[in-house]
């Protein structure tokens, strides 16, 4: 396949690109900036800028991009440019593929469609949940709609990855090794994960599956409390982890961001992956976490 990515230097673009070239397809980035040779593509998402041409020929269009949402406090400022970062780029995009006629366009989404789930397991036919989370990822996937037209649209509502380098554990595990590891709150709400080998290993499927369309859960099938998350971290990194950060704490010092990312269950599973017989490599935390840390 002729592939075209965007967000191609993140942690899950350039695993991606990567395994799609080792695979044999022809992958071109889209990059802000003058074209370091003819498998790059200029393009300016900030001021809605994309040659008319520029996706003519290919088979497929996988967007990746978008600010990082847990990195500060969501402020007015800073939410507004988490949207921005997400749905004007997308936006590009798909009006580009439906005018190029792209077959297949895959684009980034995120688990927090579905708010806090409390002890309830949410999959792709479940009800969209409410807060700001939810809200941007409305509006994310709805600015996909005009590449319907042409193309076998794929929304990857993703939840955290895990990977050995970058990523949650990036800022999670130095502190687990010092012996700091905390469990936030009472520890009993729940967390979805996917690994980083599983997340590449389903976006290539989706390229290839016309059967898989829509939204799909990119998760593990095994969501876990976090209490078990944390604790499971510290044994693999054989550290202990003692501290709590009670609820109150928390969301003092986070905010709406550690609220509705850290202090609400995310009890989502793979629904539509499940369905088409979907083998993850890391099922389960201890062997995604060995993967990682170990």
């Amino acid at each position: 396949m002729r592939i075209a990515v965007a967000g191609s230097h993140g942690l899950i673009g350039s695993a991606l690109v990567a395994t799609l070239r080792q695979a044999g397809h022809d992958v071109h980035l889209l990059v802000r900036r003058a074209p370091a040779g003819p498998a790059e593509i200029e393009w300016a998402p900030a001021h809605a800028r994309l040659a008319p041409d520029a996706l003519a020929g290919f088979d497929a269009v996988v967007g990746l991009g978008g600010e990082n949402i847990g990195a500060h406090r969501w402020s007015g400022q800073m939410k507004q440019r988490l949207r921005d970062s997400r749905i004007v780029p997308t936006s590009i995009l798909a009006d580009a593929v439906a005018a190029a006629g792209v077959g297949v366009f895959v684009n980034a989404s995120a688990t927090g469609f579905y708010g806090d789930t409390g002890d309830a397991v949410a999959d792709e036919d479940s009800p969209r949940g409410t807060g700001f989370l939810s809200d941007l990822v409305l509006d994310w996937e709805a600015a996909t709609a005009p590449a319907a037209e042409t193309a076998r649209v794929v929304t990857l509502r993703t939840a955290p990855v895990l990977a050995p380098r970058g990523g949650i554990l990036a800022r999670l595990a130095p502190l687990y090794r010092l012996g700091l590891g905390a469990r936030i709150g009472d520890g009993r709400q729940w967390f979805s994960w996917i690994s980083l080998a599983d997340h590449i290993s389903a976006i290539d499927r989706i390229l290839g599956d016309d059967t898989l369309a829509g939204p799909i859960n990119l998760t593990s099938p095994e969501p876990v409390r976090f209490a078990d998350f944390s604790a499971t971290l510290a044994q693999t990194v054989h550290r202990p982890a003692v501290l709590r950060i009670p609820a109150p704490v928390a969301r003092r010092v986070g905010g709406e961001m550690v609220a509705e990312m850290v202090l609400a269950s995310s009890r989502v599973t793979p629904g539509r992956l499940d369905s088409r017989g979907f083998d993850f490599t890391h099922p389960n935390l201890t062997s995604a976490l060995e993967y990682c840390c170990a």
